[in-house]
């Protein structure tokens, strides 16, 4: 199994100054390389499609609405599950956790991959992310720990990747915005997005 991760939104708590009131981490899973392959290439063709150059990377964020519609249109055909997490930070009560966002960052996505319901398993894990050199190995131990036992084995391997070179990754990105747009009542395309993908959609957690 593949597995490719990436968050919307911010793990920051300060919601009276501009840090968004909803954390989303998308997984993709492919349970096929070739599957996976094929996806990745239909991504590539759309960027060129569209007139993007090759280094251009896909962001919800920065994507006007027609390219989100045609980003998830161009991956809806191929066969991939998504399971997400979607935490109102309204509802976190833990001084750790609002106090440090890389161990929110972390517990949020251990969350997703230990409660998976036996979906995730035996899994090749890839997560959007940088950091510095201490922080990779900690997060990286971190899950480690808490995934697997003697008896149970989530995380195969796992490594932070930048998304700007890995297409999947940002497939996960272009999935975690139009997840967490679907959760934002002020917003009139809110409803427009998920919609295109919601078969894929095999687990959308809202955290309490």
């Amino acid at each position: 199994m593949l597995v490719f991760i990436d968050d919307s939104g911010d793990p920051g708590f300060k919601l009276d100054k501009g840090s968004s009131h909803f954390f989303v981490i998308s997984a993709v899973l492919f349970d096929d390389n070739l599957e996976a392959e094929k996806t990745a290439l239909a991504i590539k063709e759309l960027r060129r499609n569209l007139g993007f150059g090759d280094e251009m990377e896909f962001k919800f964020n920065k994507s006007c609405r027609i390219v989100r519609e045609k980003f998830l249109s161009a991956v809806n055909p191929y066969s991939f599950k998504i399971r997400c997490i979607v935490i109102d930070k309204n509802i976190i009560y833990s001084n750790e956790l609002r106090k440090n966002k890389k161990h929110f960052y972390a517990y949020t996505i251990k969350t997703l991959l230990k409660y998976s319901g036996e979906e995730i398993k035996n899994a090749k894990i890839k997560v959007d992310g940088s950091g510095d050199r201490e922080f990779k190995k900690n997060f990286l131990t971190y899950l480690r720990k808490e995934l697997n036992t003697k008896d149970k084995c989530v995380l195969e391997h796992c490594r932070l990747a930048d998304s700007k070179g890995n297409v999947l990754i940002q497939m996960a990105d272009m999935i975690a915005g139009a997840i967490r747009r679907s959760n934002s009542q002020d917003k009139n395309d809110k409803d427009i997005y998920k919609k295109i993908i919601q078969k894929h959609i095999t687990s959308e957690w809202k955290f309490k």
